[in-house]
């Protein structure tokens, strides 16, 4: 009995998936495709999951700008990600491109300069690799892996001698 009950994935009702779904949003943003997998995943129908969606939006829980706005923040200042990897994340989310590009633009050029230039300078101290073309390159790919644009990456190598 115990073991059929951990295998089924538990199903609520409508109002009770409100109310989860609430809490869900309150604790952090939220996009609406994150909701819509969440409702799904609790049983609901897709005509209960959109009106659950909508209603969400209504009483402010959802917000896809707010959302957006958030998530360009965090990657970029806690996980120090660049606006390439950030706007994969984001159509991940399926964030509309309009809105990706309003919050990426947000994002100060200088601020995103320097944190780019120092993780490079953090990157460069910790590598033991002597040759320079091969020092350069593992740069490059430990930049580009975090998501930042190659002429930035390549301006800052060659600025700063790293």
């Amino acid at each position: 009995m115990d073991y059929e009950r951990a295998i089924k994935p538990k199903k609520f009702s409508r109002q009770q998936a409100k109310l989860k779904a609430e809490s869900y949003c309150a604790y952090q943003d939220r996009s609406q495709q994150e909701v819509r997998d969440k409702l799904y995943s609790w049983g609901l129908h897709q005509t209960d999951v959109e009106e659950l969606i909508a209603d969400l939006i209504t009483e402010n829980f959802l917000n896809e700008e707010r959302f957006a706005f958030a998530y360009v923040s965090g990657k970029f200042k806690i996980k120090g990600w660049g606006k390439i990897k950030i706007k994969q994340g984001l159509k991940l989310h399926q964030i509309p491109q309009r809105l990706i590009q309003d919050a990426l633009n947000h994002l100060e050029q200088d601020e995103y300069y320097y944190k780019l230039k120092g993780l490079l300078e953090k990157k460069a101290a910790l590598l033991k690799e002597s040759d320079p073309y091969k020092r350069k390159n593992k740069l490059v790919q430990y930049a580009l892996s975090k998501g930042y644009e190659n002429e930035l990456i390549f301006d800052i190598l060659t600025n700063n001698n790293l």
